[in-house]
């Protein structure tokens, strides 16, 4: 092998792997990131490494592939708090900091703190890259770890303030392994007595729900669910990362299940006496902490991690597998086959109608404040066939799941994992990923308010998105604890733990950074809103005052 650098071979690797661009705050990689430039790859240099970290995510999530994010030391701890999302969502990315050279440790170097096992919990691995010699082999095991089996991020931490010692010169040859450039790298199908036995199972249940998580998504097996649902005529729920598995005016469709859920969905999911959880390890949010499904409820899933199999509920079918290789044997195992579940269909068809009727009202409703019913029922019609809907965590995400529907197959759903504030960075991410598709991010003030200078990378970058602020002046969420709080009636100063100034004016702030903007105070005036902005090719900001009193419906659990 010729003599090379560390920097020409991490960024010949970071090409030969499909990265277009990488988010970071400098300086980390200097030299590479150079090198990048005449290869076509993108540096987007964020406002915070939490930004990087949320863009690479969002970017990870829509491509299906890896996504970078970079950091120097001292910004390590916000690179490693950007990527609790990832972990939580099973995105796959790849991020990289700085560390302490030998000869400094223990010294008081000049921002410098050991601070490698802060990514312990928020990663797949871990490891340490300390000589140029180990780069090739160590980007390598990145990109595996990143992508196989469950996908995850990965954390490398070079020696060096500028994360450079790896980036000399030596005797090391870019090798790419481009099997490992996107998700799935592999497709292992479960065993066929297992397939057969959960056909056999899904037949024999008088109430089968199939949940389909966000395995599902990775393992692109939207349309081998929906073929299995259709053929054995069982009804479909997501989970919030599954949502847009199934069209969601199919006649099979139920919602999302959960705690972000439709009445409808968890009193069916509930009801069922077989419920087949397909990439989803059936946690906290999509059972309602656990108490949807019934415990009369036999429980049955596909995963492609065998870990995750039985964690939450003992499983009467376990199949270990990929969900798109799998559900296509199951399809053929039951070819031929009949189910008796009319009745069951047409009972869940007959809750799913309940939850439209009681909603209806609100969703035209041309109350002022605005409500957020009308907001996301406006949204859902302006949305193009090939769109792609963002939303923020909490009652973005509550109103997002619960009352936008997903009616082309063309369009996705991608939903912050947890972290207030993801939506905007996220949604930046998504839409660097899919520059030909229209992106909207909906998020809520409060989470506006975490990112907002990341306009200013969207503008600069002619990241030209649309973000739609919800914004009741508050953080609304916290106002049924805040009452129990208080005895049940606010009093005094209980105004300054909840609600935000009412003179803040986001489209004003857009308009200053430089991106378009639109303020909208009466429901008429949303749909052409929507319509402008989807038209104006640059990043916009659609503020839409809303109703703070409206609350996101809760989840119903059984009592």
């Amino acid at each position: 092998m010729a003599k090379t650098t560390g920097s020409k071979v991490l960024a010949d690797m970071f090409k030969a792997y499909g990265i277009t661009h990488v988010f970071y705050v400098p300086q980390v990689i200097s030299t590479a990131l150079v090198a990048m430039e005449d290869l076509g790859i993108r540096r987007v240099v964020a406002h915070s490494e939490k930004g990087a970290a949320y863009m690479a995510d969002g970017y990870a999530r829509a491509k299906g592939a890896p996504g970078v994010c970079l950091s120097q030391p001292i910004g390590a701890s916000n690179l490693a708090s950007g990527l609790r999302d990832a972990f939580m969502a099973h995105a796959p990315v790849i991020a990289i900091s700085g560390g302490p050279m030998p000869a400094s440790r223990y010294r008081y170097a000049y921002q410098e703190v050991e601070d490698f096992g802060q990514f312990d919990c928020v990663t797949k691995a871990n490891y340490n890259v300390d000589t140029v010699g180990r780069l090739p082999d160590m980007i390598r095991q990145a990109f595996r770890d990143a992508t196989t089996g469950s996908p995850g991020p990965v954390h490398l931490r070079f020696q060096g303030r500028r994360s450079d010692a790896p980036l000399g010169e030596g005797d090391i040859e870019a090798v790419c392994e481009p099997q490992f450039a996107s998700v799935p790298p592999f497709r292992p199908s479960a065993e066929m007595q297992h397939v057969k036995d959960g056909v056999a199972a899904l037949i024999a249940a008088k109430r089968p729900v199939i949940v389909a998580g966000g395995g599902v998504m990775h393992s692109k097996a939207q349309k081998e669910v929906v073929a299995l649902a259709e053929l054995l005529q069982i009804p479909v729920a997501t989970s919030p990362n599954g949502k847009g598995t199934i069209l969601e005016n199919h006649p099979l469709s139920l919602g999302v299940v959960g705690t972000y859920s439709r009445e409808c969905a968890n009193r069916a999911v509930h009801e069922a006496d077989l419920v087949f959880y397909i990439g989803s390890p059936a946690g906290g949010l999509v059972t309602g902490n656990w108490t949807v499904p019934g415990a009369h409820a036999q429980v049955m899933q596909l995963d492609i991690e065998a870990n995750e199999l039985g964690r939450n509920y003992p499983n009467k079918v376990t199949l270990l597998g990929d969900a798109q290789a799998t559900l296509a044997l199951m399809s053929a195992e039951a070819q031929g086959k009949t189910a008796q579940h009319q009745d069951w269909v047409s009972h869940v068809q007959a809750l799913v109608a309940t939850w439209r009727e009681a909603f209806a009202a609100r969703m035209t409703s041309n109350d002022m404040p605005i409500r957020p019913e009308r907001l996301c029922k406006e949204l859902e019609d302006a949305l193009p066939a090939d769109a792609i809907l963002v939303a923020d965590t909490g009652h973005a995400g509550m109103w997002t799941s619960q009352m936008i529907e997903l009616k082309h197959l063309g369009q996705r759903f991608i939903r912050c994992a947890g972290s207030l504030g993801w939506g905007l960075p996220g949604a930046m991410g998504v839409k660097v990923a899919m520059p030909d598709r229209p992106v909207i991010c909906f998020t809520g003030d409060g989470g506006m308010y975490y990112h907002l200078p990341e306009l200013e990378t969207a503008l600069r970058h002619g990241i030209n998105l649309v973000v739609v602020v919800n914004n009741n002046g508050a953080l609304s969420q916290e106002l049924p604890q805040l009452t129990i709080n208080y005895g049940g009636k606010l009093r005094g100063n209980s105004d300054e733990m909840w609600k935000f100034s009412q003179e803040f004016n986001f489209a004003k702030v857009a308009q200053a950074m430089g991106c378009a903007s639109i303020r909208v105070e009466k429901p008429g005036d949303i749909k052409d809103a929507l319509k402008r902005a989807l038209a104006m090719n640059r990043p916009v900001v659609v503020e839409v005052l809303t109703d703070v009193n409206v609350l996101a419906p809760t989840a119903w659990v059984p009592k």
